[in-house]
């Protein structure tokens, strides 16, 4: 466990950054190595190494590098020479230490700081066990992010996934987790059956997947962090798992019946099932808005694969896109504000964003086979899967953010399919 032991003050917050234009030039920060005091090097450094990559990796900010450092030496009780990093062209500036405690445990303390005012930002003291080191680093650079940008941090935070590997006509499907930037990759299942489409409660640690099991399709309800899996249903014409409702005690979902499918909801406590749709076409893919009141979902009502938004009753169905080509696979984003999607035109696969009402249409990323985006908790970024062409290619996890500029490859051990990020932890 992992806790705050006490939190020291921290002034206004006097830098922003905009991060609703289309572009954003990163601000430059200095992250000097956080100081080791009475524990081993190694551990300081490497927690300093992964603040970095998260909040390099975020696109908003921008890590300079070390070699320009004025002022050597810099630990978490350090008063900077704000001259000296204003001269390196830091507008932020972390200072750090890492602390050996006499029961085992390490603390933490940081201060962020803003170079041009000369004022602290915030100011923070971590107690955790040292195999914890790796998460105490992400909750820094979250509490770093949060601080510089007026939105929660992602970093703390793990991404369900399926790993792939084997030949490519006879893959072993595992289904597996690991921290948002691919390290500390866990199987949670043995390969033995089937598993698809993982999909994350929006607040508990608790997925859904599909697994068949002998040849028959079931739902499994499983919790991350008790290992107890449960049996949701057998739904032997159902096209994807079911996807959480925003208070996480519903699943929406579809099942098809004949030539059609439609949409259902189901209560996880009384296991109630109620039908939302009931038309001759193929309604499939919904996602709950995170204010639970609607839902968006892919149909072929209309003569071709497009997006459709309707209230959670089921009723007063719109269709939202009418651009050209074929979308699917449509995210409510957990801000409310978009719908993330898949879209296939000449042969093109898109990921994109759009307003819930259809306007804005917006492409972030293309390339040979895109599909699966999932949020990232605070809205910010999307998780997707890439596949690679040829007999030895296959499927890899990707993220991109709502620039369309900050697009990267999150390393798995072996091939990875249908991404979906979890709460932040708690």
């Amino acid at each position: 466990m992992l806790g705050v032991f006490m939190a020291m003050p921290s002034a206004h917050a006097l830098i922003e950054i905009n991060i609703t234009e289309g572009n954003v030039e990163p601000m430059p920060i200095a992250l000097p190595a956080f100081a080791a005091q009475g524990t081993a090097p190694d551990m300081a450094s490497k927690v300093s190494a992964v603040v970095e990559a998260d909040l390099r990796r975020s696109g908003l900010l921008a890590p300079l590098d070390p070699a320009s450092f004025i002022q050597q030496g810099m630990s978490a009780s350090s008063m900077p020479r704000f001259g000296d990093w204003r001269t390196i062209g830091a507008q932020a500036l972390v200072s750090g230490s890492l602390v050996a405690q006499p029961n085992g445990q390490i603390k933490a303390e940081f201060r962020l700081w803003d170079v041009f005012a000369g004022q602290q930002l915030v100011g923070q003291q971590f107690v955790t066990s040292p195999e914890n080191w790796r998460r105490l680093a992400h909750i820094i650079a979250d509490t770093i992010y949060e601080r510089l940008t007026g939105e929660r941090g992602y970093f703390d935070t793990r991404i369900v996934f399926i790993d792939e590997s084997g030949p490519k006509d006879k893959r072993r499907k595992r289904l597996a987790i690991m921290d948002q930037d691919g390290a500390n990759v866990r199987y949670l299942t043995d390969g033995a059956d089937l598993v698809l489409t993982p999909r994350f409660s929006p607040v508990r640690q608790e997925v859904t997947y599909m697994s068949y099991v002998g040849g028959n399709p079931q739902v499994y309800l499983f919790n991350i962090e008790s290992g107890q899996r449960e049996v949701l249903g057998n739904f032997p014409g159902m096209t994807f798992a079911p996807r959480f409702s925003p208070d996480g005690q519903k699943v929406i979902m579809s099942l098809q019946q004949g030539s059609n499918a439609n949409l259902f909801v189901m209560d996880l406590r009384s296991r109630r099932t109620t039908r939302l749709t009931n038309t001759p076409a193929i309604d499939t893919s919904p996602s709950f808005s995170p204010d639970g009141q609607r839902v968006v979902f892919e149909s072929d009502r209309g003569g071709s694969q497009q997006l459709y938004v309707m209230n959670a009753n089921g009723s007063n169905a719109q269709r939202i896109s009418f651009g050209p080509g074929r979308y699917s696979t449509p995210v409510w984003s957990p801000r409310g504000d978009l719908i993330a999607f898949t879209k296939v035109h000449q042969g093109r696969f898109m990921i994109g964003v759009m307003r819930p009402d259809g306007k804005g249409e917006r492409i972030l990323t293309e390339g040979y086979h895109n599909e699966g985006p999932a949020w990232s908790p605070n809205g910010r970024v999307l998780v997707f899967f890439r596949d690679t062409p040829g007999a030895s290619g296959g499927p890899q996890v990707w993220t991109v953010d709502l620039t369309g500029y900050n697009e990267q490859r999150v390393d798995t051990p072996n091939f990875a399919s249908d991404p979906a990020w979890s709460p932040t932890l708690d």
